[in-house]
């Protein structure tokens, strides 16, 4: 099956699980891949965090039954998963602009938004180089902080990451420890469904990790795409990687973390390379 195809299916469980817990690992197997993949993938086709797209669909049939004028606010705050009223009054004014009491008013106005709907558009002006390649299962050491299973959580988390490991030396000393392709410093997000969450800055390296914890990079096949910029370029990059080249690729998401590798130490004019998993897409 297509993957557009699978991300309109992800958006049918959606509209059909509003008053359920809606459960990013499934959604994750709908579309054949991790629930850390798919909400990257949603993110750079929808434009918004997956999380965001939920709340805005709950809050907006949730005004819809406030509209009648009937419901209890807190019975609908229940019904669309919310055991606070403070937390269904404050998802509700972000998404509106007003109380949910306040709805039951006639001629009060709210906000709708329907569901999304994945279509196929095909750019390709600006090429795009990459390549294929097959590792075996390969170990690096670095430093790790955990990750939210909600992507937006961590918009703090790496950046800081990456700011104190150069203040206090820790990219200096896994650079002298490096000796193993991929040659270069490493940010790795391991996000399996079977493994607790974490980015690493690390290194390849077969050497003693002292203080600084390993981390074995499951066998897999990379599609590796260069690029040179700024931090921005890389996440441009990246969006390319998942609107422009994955659906007409004839490869899925595969099974392993995604890799940032970063070739010099330049953070102005950085030379670096995209790994992204892939599998041969299934017929």
């Amino acid at each position: 099956m297509d993957w557009i195809a699978r991300l309109n299916q992800c958006i049918s469980y959606i509209e059909e699980h509003l008053t359920d817990e809606i459960r990013t690992e499934q959604l994750g197997k709908i579309a054949c891949c991790s629930a850390y993949h798919f909400q990257r993938m949603f993110t750079y086709m929808a434009g918004m965090p997956l999380s965001e797209y939920i709340r805005r669909r709950k809050m907006s049939m949730a005004a819809v039954d406030l509209q009648g004028g009937g419901a209890k606010v807190i019975d609908i705050a229940l019904k669309y998963g919310y055991s606070s009223p403070t937390a269904f009054n404050r998802a509700f004014q972000s998404i509106h602009g007003i109380t949910p009491s306040a709805v039951k008013d006639e001629g009060v106005s709210v906000k709708s938004f329907p569901p999304i709907m994945f279509k196929m558009i095909i750019k390709g002006a600006e090429e795009m180089n990459y390549r294929i390649e097959t590792k075996e299962a390969f170990r690096i050491v670095g430093v790790s902080a955990p990750l939210d299973k909600e992507l937006e959580k961590n918009f703090m988390v790496v950046p800081k990451m990456w700011q104190e490991a150069s203040k206090d030396g820790t990219i200096e000393r896994l650079a002298a420890l490096m000796d193993t392709p991929p040659m270069g410093l490493l940010g790795v997000s391991a996000c399996g469904d079977k493994e607790e969450w974490k980015y690493l800055i690390a290194v390849s390296s077969t050497k003693e990790c002292g203080e600084f914890e390993e981390y074995i990079v499951p066998a897999a096949t990379w599609a590796v795409f260069s690029g040179s910029g700024t931090n921005r370029s890389i996440q441009e990059l990246e969006q390319r990687v998942i609107m422009e080249w994955l659906p007409t690729s004839g490869y899925e998401y595969g099974n392993a973390p995604d890799i940032e590798v970063y070739l010099n130490p330049d953070p102005n004019n950085a030379m670096f390379e995209v790994w992204i998993p892939v599998k041969k897409k299934e017929n």
